[in-house]
């Protein structure tokens, strides 16, 4: 489905989740672009069908929040004709506070399930002392989104990951992995019957930092891999950051780039039949 643009008055009236948003121009800037840019990767990677259901997983961080809101922006618009149903997956990590999520849910009248899974227990009890605990968290959490999904007739699970997730998974899968793959902004789980999709492929990480101040989301710190120092992915997101300081633009760049191959130029010879030429 292709989501036609359509001017708006971003001060005019607006969805409960957005009713207390700054009137700036500033603000209504960050809006617009980011609405522009979420609008873009639906389009170009033919994510909506209408009438479905949408399973929009909310951790309680900046970037799950500005998913929410800007999903709910486009479907008040008229933009988005699909069901939304945000969830959490309380996975058990100590100090989480419960009532946050449910509160700021219920203020705003969004559809939601709550869900508690121990998953940390599992978590700290398998993975080695100073090892990192996302890989298995992340399958752990995965597999019981999937689960939800199918339980609630969700097509989709719906992901707060950005441009620069995408960008640290292309140089963490260049270096660590010795293959050129990034994180996909939809894709298709393995059983073949929930659809991944990551619909802030194109959005930048200070920008929903920006969205999120200003909206004074009631922000979730991670207490588990949050607490863990020394991660690949942070090495990843540091060099980015110095190459984006040292060539501005270069963030923008590499992301056109991953929607730019040229097979002949490298050296799959699965991609490319370099014997028959």
């Amino acid at each position: 489905m292709t989501i036609q643009p359509r001017d708006d008055d971003f001060a005019a009236a607006a969805p409960p989740m957005m009713a207390d948003a700054p009137r700036s121009v500033e603000f209504n800037k960050l809006r617009k672009r980011l609405l522009r840019q979420t609008r873009e990767a639906l389009d170009d990677f033919a994510m909506v069908k209408p009438g479905e259901k949408w399973l929009v997983a909310l951790s309680g961080g900046k970037d799950s929040y500005g998913l929410l809101a800007v999903l709910l922006d486009l479907q008040w618009r008229g933009l988005l004709p699909v069901e939304i149903l945000a969830c959490n997956l309380d996975q058990g990590q100590p100090n989480f506070p419960k009532h946050v999520l449910p509160d700021f849910l219920n203020r705003h009248g969004i559809a939601h399930r709550i869900e508690y899974r121990d998953t940390y227990s599992i978590v700290t009890e398998k993975v080695p002392q100073n090892a990192t605990y996302c890989a298995l968290c992340s399958r752990l959490r995965r597999g019981n989104l999937y689960r939800i999904a199918r339980e609630e007739g969700c097509s989709a699970v719906v992901l707060g990951h950005h441009r620069e997730d995408i960008l640290e998974t292309f140089f963490l899968n260049l270096f660590h992995g010795a293959r050129l793959a990034a994180m996909p902004p939809k894709l298709l789980n393995d059983d073949g019957d929930v659809m991944v999709l990551r619909p802030l492929a194109y959005c930048a990480e200070a920008d929903l930092a920006k969205f999120a101040e200003a909206m004074r989301f009631p922000i979730i710190p991670c207490d588990l891999c949050g607490s863990q120092d020394g991660l690949q992915r942070n090495a990843m997101k540091d060099m980015i950051a110095e190459m984006e300081r040292r060539m501005p633009g270069r963030k923008e760049a590499m992301i056109r780039a991953l929607a730019n191959v040229r097979p002949s130029h490298l050296l799959d010879t699965k991609l490319f039949d370099f014997a028959g030429l």
